[in-house]
């Protein structure tokens, strides 16, 4: 078989495996970008912006039209009230992250709820007042951990413990993160990771690290940003105490779209936990009494300050009802895992000698995302995107050397994924030239 017959085998076999892919239709739900051709972008930019759904502007104007038409009374007057219109989100979201429906709330941005969460989880005493989180942590994470511990007059140099990979590796080992946990044991407050890291797109084991970090005695709570609509999780199950997640990535609710939050069952009923509070985490009985003494909602709810935007909400509820519809994670993330098998797969066969995949191989290590470093040559960083984006793919770049590039199988093809490859190959052959 010549090149040229390997690269028609390649896009036969892409658009066979859509043929056959109970889930394309889906891909009609979205609004693909544009090129300027008028020909549809390839999008594979989900982890860090997912697509509007064809829905969404329909449920939002929903909202504006009942604001226009009912005023106030859109509190309580409408199909879907404002009143309790983040209580009818909840089942649904707690479904897709393995959860009990009063173990979650849809409430604030993500680094607000983790904020919210070490408020009441990050205790420290003299004894037990570290923090661990990974290296290369989302600088967002890093900020807020710092800033609690000065909060509590701590000093991060040493009260911070920060994993980091072996000298030459990219990615954290599971026996280092647990290694680092026991170490530090009696000391540890608080275990706060992700679970895919941003930056490489590893996926870690969380039920294993919640295991770890109780058994030293500490609190464990996960940033679920690029977990959330992503992988299939049980959190009731492996126990964490908290967690929170975006839902503007691969949840696909907007721009700064209100975030997700979960706490165990087991603080639900604890309502002297410690807690910023406010009017919307109160009693939902005598909330409208309009008392001077807080009386937290049991569960998640009692973590709520105020009442939630609607229109964002709104968004959210557009994207929920589309992952309802195409059955809950298992059968998307079946499909993740074809689908960016196949990116890997033909990544390496193509370009195996100029690129290097740095997101983990196994399936069970990694989500949608896959993360790319360019060897050798001059084409890097910004100006690499610059000639990706020209040629019609929308990924990212993470400084100092990644492109990211994560096929959403809610509206990514395999055709996209050929296509993106062979984009990526034309970059890399014309700097050759």
């Amino acid at each position: 078989m010549t090149s040229t017959d390997g690269l028609v085998a390649d896009r036969s076999r892409a658009r066979a495996l859509d043929a056959a892919d109970p889930l394309a239709p889906f891909r009609r739900q979205f609004h693909l970008p544009t090129r300027a051709d008028g020909r549809e972008e390839i999008y594979f930019c989900g982890d860090s912006l997912g697509l509007q759904s064809t829905r969404t502007e329909a449920y939002v104007r929903e909202e504006l039209r009942t604001w226009r038409e009912r005023g106030v009374r859109g509190h309580y007057e409408t199909e879907w009230p404002w009143l309790p219109y983040h209580e009818r989100l909840g089942d649904a979201m707690a479904t897709l992250v393995g959860a009990l429906p009063s173990e979650v709330v849809v409430m604030n941005g993500l680094t607000v709820n983790l904020h919210l969460m070490m408020v009441s989880f990050f205790r420290p005493t003299r004894e037990r007042f570290k923090i661990l989180i990974e290296d290369h942590a989302f600088p967002s994470d890093h900020y807020a951990v710092v800033s609690q511990l000065r909060l509590h007059g701590l000093d991060p140099a040493r009260a911070l413990v920060v994993v980091a990979p072996r000298e030459g590796e990219e990615l954290l080992r599971q026996e280092d993160l647990t290694a680092a946990i026991d170490r530090e044991g009696d000391q540890l407050a608080l275990v706060l990771l992700p679970g895919v890291q941003y930056y490489t797109g590893q996926a870690l084991d969380l039920k294993a690290l919640v295991e770890a970090g109780h058994r030293v005695g500490a609190v464990v709570g996960f940033d679920l940003a690029h977990a959330a609509g992503n992988l299939v999780m049980q959190l009731h199950d492996w126990g964490p105490d908290f967690a929170c997640w975006c839902t503007y990535k691969y949840m696909n609710s907007g721009p700064g779209a209100v975030g997700g939050c979960f706490v165990h069952a087991r603080h639900g009923r604890a309502l002297d936990v410690p807690r910023l509070a406010g009017w919307w985490g109160h009693d939902k009985a005598t909330r409208f009494q309009m008392g001077p003494t807080f009386d937290p909602v049991p569960g998640a709810e009692g973590w709520q300050l105020s009442n939630p935007p609607i229109l964002s909400l709104a968004a959210v509820r557009a994207s929920l009802d589309v992952f309802a519809e195409a059955g809950g994670m298992t059968p998307l993330r079946n499909k993740s895992v074809a689908l960016t098998g196949y990116l890997d797969g033909l990544l390496r066969k193509r370009l195996g000698s100029q690129i290097e995949v740095v997101t983990p191989s196994e399936p069970d290590q990694r989500g949608c995302q896959l993360s790319i470093r360019v060897r050798g040559g001059r084409l890097h960083g910004t100006e690499l995107l610059r000639r990706i984006e020209d040629a019609g793919v929308a990924c990212d770049f993470r400084a100092p050397n990644v492109v990211r590039v994560a096929p959403v199988p809610l509206y990514n093809t395999f055709d996209d994924v050929y296509g993106f490859v062979d984009v990526l190959a034309r970059v890399l052959d014309a700097e050759t030239v």
